[in-house]
């Protein structure tokens, strides 16, 4: 890698209604060496709005990564991995599910609506660390995706 692939932030949407997993999130990319901006939806209806710059969004970035929990108010999770993987400028956008659904229909249905992978969180504090840190250096350390249109 060149310096240059350093320098960049990558740009990563948290779609999550629990105010501790978006806290232990926020401490696990911390605590990465990479450099990262993390945003936060608290539901799928104010994710689509981050996505498609609505309202106090107007100015969001488009994420180089999408961390997705299935089980939110006002717009269930299911409905914006659809929406996301239907949408032409949204689609390339790497989808990482990570709920606490172990429901082998979620999983069955998160794969074929184009989910990138899917990740059951785990309970244990270190676990749930270690997984969000893995999520990042995977997609955006081994992982070559198209850029940024």
């Amino acid at each position: 890698m060149s310096d240059g692939d350093f320098a960049k932030c990558i740009e990563i949407l948290l779609i999550e209604d629990n105010p501790g997993d978006v806290g232990l999130t926020e401490a696990a990319l911390e605590e990465n060496k990479m450099r990262n901006q993390l945003h936060v939806a608290k539901d799928g209806e104010e994710a689509m709005q981050f996505l498609f710059k609505q309202d106090k969004f107007s100015d969001a970035p488009r994420p180089d990564l999408i961390i997705l929990d299935l089980n939110m108010p006002k717009k269930d999770g299911r409905d914006v991995l659809k929406e996301i993987k239907t949408n032409p400028d949204l689609k390339k956008i790497p989808v990482v599910i990570l709920t606490s659904s172990k429901a082998e229909k979620d999983i069955i249905k998160s794969y074929n609506l184009h989910a990138n992978c899917y990740i059951k969180k785990p309970l244990d504090f270190e676990q749930f660390i270690q997984v969000v840190q893995s999520i990042e250096h995977f997609w955006m350390s081994i992982v070559v995706l198209p850029e940024s249109e």
